[in-house]
């Protein structure tokens, strides 16, 4: 595999190929982050391929000024995450486990708890600032470091590692309180 420094400079020039192998190395992370910012499978999908649209239209114009290509991608997806939440009316967000994905179990009481589990935490996230979201989102469904979101969020290392911290403390508590007055309600 090249280099992807390599690659998005012949995606530059036009070259499709290297284009389809940057869609292929980047397409699971960006729709991770998408859907767990819309939480809706089918929108995230779509979503996505917007974002590879987009950025095909416009990897011309892309030039490496610290800023890893990556950190573009993100930029490009978190601006169809905006548009596409102003277009919509609020609802609630729900999140589906993909049946595709390996489950560890075919026991159904394992894949239940799995999802109350995940609909615990995407209440919790809703309870976080917009800055913590995004970090979250960033770090944990887009996979990306502590450096790289930090170039696509425009800010310093230090302060995303702040607003980590922060984030998964208040996600800590939010789910401890909730488990501890489960426990009260059950006795």
């Amino acid at each position: 595999m090249q280099k992807e420094e390599d690659l998005v400079r012949e995606a530059v020039s036009g070259d499709q190929k290297a284009f389809a192998q940057l869609y292929e190395v980047h397409f699971d992370k960006i729709y991770r982050y998408v859907y767990l910012k819309i939480g809706d499978r089918a929108d995230a999908e779509d979503m996505t391929q917007q974002v590879f649209l987009s950025a095909l239209r416009s990897i011309a114009s892309f030039r490496w000024q610290g800023t890893p290509f990556t950190a573009w991608l993100f930029r490009i997806a978190h601006n169809q995450i905006v548009d596409h939440l102003r277009k919509k009316t609020r609802r609630p967000i729900l999140v589906e486990i993909d049946e595709t994905a390996p489950s560890g179990s075919d026991n159904p009481e394992h894949m239940a708890e799995l999802n109350l589990s995940i609909e615990r935490l995407t209440e919790a996230t809703s309870h976080l600032t917009e800055a913590q979201k995004e970090v979250i989102s960033l770090r944990f469904a887009g996979g990306l470091s502590i450096d790289e979101v930090a170039k696509a969020m425009g800010k310093k290392p230090g302060a995303i590692k702040a607003l980590q911290h922060a984030a998964v403390i208040a996600l800590r508590k939010l789910l401890v309180v909730e488990e501890n007055d489960k426990v009260q309600i059950n006795s």
